[in-house]
């Protein structure tokens, strides 16, 4: 008796302070599919299919450009203090890479500053110099050390053999398009600078393997390779510069030849202090 009392009591209380809620019946609660299960998604876009972009939720803050960034480019000469300068001549693949080496190591085509004049880049350059330094400093050190070891003679390393490359191959492929570039223009026949030093720079490439082979003790041999590869680097320039430097007048065969010339003193060089072993 005194719990249904207490009960009755209790159910007044709250019938008198809360609303009754109606029952809305079964309710059915439905999920959107998900995407995860599929992957790559079905309208996914890379480099080989397409242009690729953020999704639509994503947080793109660092996709756009602000102040002081490296995709802001100053305008006037400050630009060339400017890294987002530079990017463009860096945008190659690899493919472009070996396809613009193979054109280097067939001079006779002449076809390099056409296939280029688009898209020059400064990569291939900059990796073909880099690679030199350390190739003609190895090969050097090598045999060097073969030599002395075979004549029972005591071997030092060399550490200026590498600044020796270093400022040899940097410094042609930057002083002399750029003196190049000087001198077609005073002759009202310019060219790009950046195509410029794009060209010089895959030039040198032929000297890597020449340096590997002049491991081979033999000086006449050693001649041959330095021989071979400075006329296949000077007929790549000379060739794909004659056809642009003959609207300089009269004097580009002059132009040529000095180029030509300039490109074989370079392997005369070489040969003298890097494929030649004293001891």
């Amino acid at each position: 008796m005194m719990s249904g009392k207490y009960t009755s009591i209790d159910n007044q209380k709250v019938s008198g302070s809360v609303p009754a809620v109606p029952d809305p019946g079964h309710v059915a609660v439905r999920f959107t599919d998900s995407n995860l299960q599929t992957f790559p998604p079905s309208d996914a876009k890379g480099k080989i299919s397409g242009g690729s972009g953020p999704p639509r939720d994503a947080d793109d803050t660092f996709s756009k450009s602000t102040v002081g960034s490296d995709d802001s480019q100053p305008s006037g000469w400050f630009g060339w203090f400017s890294v987002a300068s530079y990017k463009p001549y860096f945008d190659v693949d690899t493919s472009d890479v070996l396809e613009r080496i193979k054109d280097s190591l067939f001079p006779f085509r002449g076809s390099f500053n056409e296939k280029t004049s688009s898209n020059p880049d400064l990569y291939g350059p900059f990796w073909i110099c880099t690679t030199l330094i350390f190739v003609a400093a190895s090969i050097g050190t090598f045999v060097t050390y073969v030599a002395h070891k075979l004549k029972k003679e005591q071997w030092n390393y060399d550490i200026n053999l590498v600044t020796w490359s270093a400022g040899l191959f940097y410094g042609y492929v930057t002083i002399v398009p750029l003196g190049l570039y000087v001198i077609l223009k005073y002759f009202s026949a310019p060219s790009g600078l950046i195509q410029l030093l794009c060209l010089y720079g895959y030039s040198l490439f032929v000297f890597i393997p020449a340096l590997c082979l002049s491991i081979v003790p033999l000086d006449i041999f050693r001649w041959v390779v330095a021989g071979v590869a400075g006329l296949m680097s000077a007929t790549f320039v000379a060739l794909n510069l004659r056809a642009h430097i003959k609207s300089a007048g009269e004097r580009w065969f002059l132009i040529v030849a000095a180029i030509f010339l300039l490109q074989l003193a370079l392997a005369v060089v070489l040969k003298i202090y890097l494929f030649t072993v004293s001891v």
